[in-house]
């Protein structure tokens, strides 16, 4: 059976590689996409004729050959044991895709498990460090022995991780997986050996004080607002970020469900399109939104590799790659207390990226943010909640 499974997987994989040649004809102009169309209704039929009785097969015959209870127990007794490992620990298989991580693994990454599987875990490294780490991953699956490398974590570039890498065989599994452990701390050493600075950074302080001022300005926007409307708190607090700390800056809240409240974007009239897309974008539908709704965790994003992070424009193409999107931060509106809405902001293009300053000083203004909306009417006040209605939100950023 396992050369058939084996011979399947290999197959599937083919398929849907090529399900992913055929999305990429949407360019192509209507006399070829019918030729386009014959392929895709090939493959369907295909699937219908072939993959899917077979598929029937390897169901009908795993659920006719169970496992000894003691078998299921040593299986449950080994699940504890690697969620409960004091070290960071993740199972990924050889393109660094996440199929489990134990509870020391999501503190040090900051990703929530059931978000991160599916995942490459590479992508929440440092962009630098990413080529490496796949290469040693791909190289430890073939079975050309264990690998160690140093690592930086996007949510803490400043704390160089020892990543150990060692193969290891899942039973009933026709490949193998790698098992990978973080070793935290080894920094302090380096950064004691390494000499002070002996000069202020002239630019370093350049940015500290422009966060301070935005950092100020929010404050004072917020502060001119009357007490009560919560949907004009986010329309405030992005129209203060746009243009002066990124290209594009997203509010949805959080009142019951997720809505979109502002889209602000580039001025050019070929982002017009863009903005309208994603003011039109049913929230729910991008994950780093609902995630950070959900579980209430900021994240920062350089050069995001998951392009369906925040979901697709109405032709299906990917919002973070038509927006050119090189770093992005989405931050929940809570702590503390309930997430009361979400900011999401891109840089685009040769912008600078992120830093870990910056989304510091984004998560002091988020609190300010979620403080202002909790803020009540005052008694007496008669006017009616805003209600969720469905406005063209969309709007251009102006530059400061």
């Amino acid at each position: 059976m396992t050369r058939t499974a084996d011979d399947f997987g290999e197959e599937l994989a083919d398929f849907v590689r090529r399900v992913g040649e055929l999305r990429t004809a949407r360019s192509q102009s209507d006399g070829e996409r019918l030729t386009v169309l014959d392929a895709a209704l090939f493959e369907l039929q295909h699937v219908v004729d072939q993959l899917w009785p077979r598929y029937e097969q390897f169901v009908a015959e795993a659920a006719g050959a169970p496992g000894s209870p003691g078998d299921r127990q040593e299986r449950l007794l080994l699940k504890a044991l690697f969620q409960r490992m004091p070290l960071p620990v993740a199972l990924v298989d050889r393109e660094t895709v996440v199929r489990r991580l134990n509870f020391a693994a999501t503190g040090l990454t900051g990703a929530r498990a059931g978000y991160a599987t599916g995942r490459p875990l590479a992508a929440l490294l440092m962009p630098g460090d990413r080529a490496a780490f796949r290469s040693q991953a791909a190289a430890v699956a073939r079975g050309e022995g264990d690998r160690g490398l140093t690592v930086r974590l996007q949510q803490r570039p400043e704390e160089p991780l020892l990543a150990t890498l060692t193969a290891l065989r899942p039973p009933d599994e026709p490949h193998p997986a790698v098992l990978v452990v973080f070793q935290p701390g080894i920094s302090r050493a380096a950064s004691a050996a390494a000499p002070p600075p002996e000069v202020p950074d002239l630019a370093e302080s350049t940015r500290h004080a422009r966060l301070m001022d935005l950092v100020d300005t929010m404050a004072a926007a917020l502060l001119r607002l009357p007490p009560g409307d919560r949907t004009e708190v986010l329309a405030t607090a992005a129209r203060v970020l746009c243009g002066r700390f990124a290209q594009w800056v997203v509010a949805d809240a959080v009142d019951g469900g997720l809505r979109r409240v502002a889209v602000l974007g580039p001025a050019a009239e070929a982002d017009a399109a863009l903005r309208h897309a994603v003011a039109g974008q049913d929230p729910a539908r991008a994950p780093l939104v609902a995630e950070a709704a959900r579980a209430g965790a900021t994240s920062l994003q350089v050069q995001p590799e998951d392009t369906d992070g925040f979901g697709h424009d109405p032709s299906g193409a990917p919002v973070l790659a038509r927006a050119d999107v090189t770093s992005l931060l989405c931050v929940p509106l809570g702590a503390p207390g309930p997430v009361q809405g979400v900011l999401t902001l891109f840089r685009t293009g040769p912008a600078r990226p992120f830093s870990m300053a910056e989304a510091q000083a984004m998560d002091v203004m988020s609190r300010h943010v979620a403080l202002a909306m909790r803020r009540p009417a005052p008694p007496g006040d008669d006017r009616p909640e805003p209600a969720p209605a469905a406005p063209d939100p969309a709007a251009e950023c102006s530059s400061d």
